[in-house]
């Protein structure tokens, strides 16, 4: 954090990198530690970019809001301004996946992300009306979609994942979570998440094996709550320890069921560029699996 400020924000790219380096350092499966290969200098220059092909128009945009008269202007300002945004979210939570996966690696097998990017946008933006539209009733099949797009369209090496959800499974328990919202003050929410987490693990598959998540809503509950009591104690300082503690949680909970295939796993490369995963920092879009 110090680094950050007496360099004006510029070693913020190469914290974070410090950081997801020791986080997969030191997490291991079948004997094999995961590796980080991404650079600071990769970040800041994605972030540059970023800036420049979405947060220039942006920019610009609110300057013609603010400065043109007219309720017609300031109309089709905003339309655009709106259009650009359901376009840079789904662009950026690509460009992220694609960008991590490809700096991460098993035993020097890397990962990626194949899916396209246009794809992703049509599905997002979709999605995203008719989830309006139904006043969020569409909700557990536009979420169960996009999770299903990222996960299926990843890779490790020339071995792919696999999802065969649909998110109606989940529609019982998101009313459920409507009805219960004021009722428990929001707490229910939790055990919602929960079973969507569930539901998400238990319908992806790798090399054969099948994931299975045993987190329930109160081991949930109890992981944020002390998340919060330990931010507050330290003024913030503790947020490390935080997600060390929530990467503790997620494979505390996450088994696989089966015979894993990984005998045929061989290298393919694929190419990726920074600017998504600067995207998903600028707009804090979640990206993980669950």
């Amino acid at each position: 954090m110090f680094l950050t400020v007496i360099t004006l924000g510029i070693y913020y790219f190469w914290g974070k990198v410090r950081v997801r380096r020791y986080l997969l350092s030191q997490t291991e499966f079948e004997g094999d530690r995961f590796a980080y290969h991404g650079t600071g200098k990769e970040l800041l220059i994605g972030f540059l970019k970023a800036m420049l092909v979405f947060g220039v128009p942006l920019i610009l945009l609110g300057i013609i809001q603010e400065l043109l008269p007219g309720p017609a202007i300031k109309l089709l300002a905003g339309v655009l301004t709106y259009a650009i945004v359901m376009v840079l979210i789904p662009s950026a939570m690509v460009g992220a996946r694609r960008y991590r996966l490809s700096r991460s690696s098993w035993r020097e097998i890397r990962f990626s992300f194949r899916g396209r990017t246009l794809d992703f946008i049509k599905l997002f933006v979709v999605g995203s009306l008719l989830t309006g539209i139904t006043l969020g009733l569409y909700y557990p099949i536009f979420e169960t979609r996009r999770y299903g797009f990222l996960v299926s369209h990843s890779y490790v090496g020339n071995e792919k994942f696999h999802f065969d959800g649909n998110g109606r499974d989940l529609f019982g328990s998101f009313l459920l979570a409507i009805v219960l919202f004021f009722p428990t003050l929001g707490l229910y929410l939790f055990w919602f998440l929960a079973r969507k987490q569930r539901y998400f693990w238990e319908h992806t598959s790798f090399a054969g094996s099948r994931f299975r998540s045993t987190v329930t809503g109160g081991r949930l509950l109890l992981l944020t709550l002390g998340n919060l009591l330990l931010l507050m104690v330290t003024l913030g300082l503790g947020w490390p320890w935080v997600m060390i503690r929530n990467v503790r949680f997620a494979f505390k909970y996450l088994t696989l069921e089966g015979a894993l295939g990984l005998a045929g796993i061989q290298q393919e490369a694929q190419a990726a560029s920074a600017t998504g995963d600067a995207l998903a920092g600028f707009l804090d879009v979640g990206l993980d699996l669950g």
